[in-house]
């Protein structure tokens, strides 16, 4: 899952990760972070989500990072917006009003950079990586946050041998793994997503899993 491989899933659109709609978990269970109007909040690799929008309505200061340009691009032209664009050291910035995309490395990103973020928001950046880059970037994720931050977690559990990712599962074991050290963990929702997806279904899998978690940061 390296830079060529999404840069060329982004330019054959084959983006089946993208949801055309707001994300259902973000909307119920986001306001219980009880965080203030303007905190700023990072999405990890957040492609052309439309969450970094409703995250931006809720009055937050949104700083998304995306590899592919292609994706930033479509996020400001589906809007019919015309982002302000500018270079800020390794990344080029788009940004309309509270709203920007950092478009680069995620590795790239400094502790300076994400210094006033209150929090996180992850639906598709842990289960798009496979379990070395997962290492990788739990441990970047947490060296550069604030000490003060909480963080919404989606992850997939299904059984992997029947079907590989991306998306990849995530065991409830691996979350804990990667967390519990320095933060709070709470499980806030669990579902089953097998009906109506027909990949999972084609692969043979008896349940997939989306499972939600509100992390605070001790």
């Amino acid at each position: 899952m390296h830079e060529a491989f999404w840069q060329d899933r982004w330019a054959r659109s084959q983006i089946g990760f993208h949801q055309e709609k707001v994300n259902g978990y973000l909307r119920r269970h986001w306001p219980a972070l009880g965080l203030a109007k303007g905190a700023a909040v990072l999405v990890p690799l957040c492609g052309k989500s439309l969450d970094l929008v409703w995250l931006a309505e809720q009055g937050h200061a949104v700083i998304g990072v995306e590899l592919a340009e292609r994706a930033v691009q479509d996020f400001f032209a589906e809007r019919d917006v015309q982002p302000q664009v500018s270079q800020y050291g390794a990344f080029k910035v788009y940004q309309a009003g509270t709203l920007r995309i950092l478009c680069g490395d995620f590795f790239a990103l400094g502790r300076e950079d994400v210094a006033e973020c209150r929090a996180f928001y992850d639906r598709a950046a842990l289960i798009a990586l496979p379990p070395e880059m997962r290492e990788r970037y739990v441990a970047h994720l947490q060296a550069i946050l604030p000490d003060a931050c909480q963080g919404l977690l989606v992850t997939l559990v299904y059984d992997q041998q029947r079907m590989d990712g991306p998306p990849f599962s995530v065991e409830d074991a691996e979350v804990d793994r990667h967390f519990t050290a320095g933060w709070t963990l709470r499980m806030v929702e669990e579902k089953d997503v097998l009906t109506g997806n027909p990949r999972f279904a084609e692969s043979g899998l008896a349940a997939v899993d989306e499972r939600v978690f509100h992390l605070t940061r001790r």
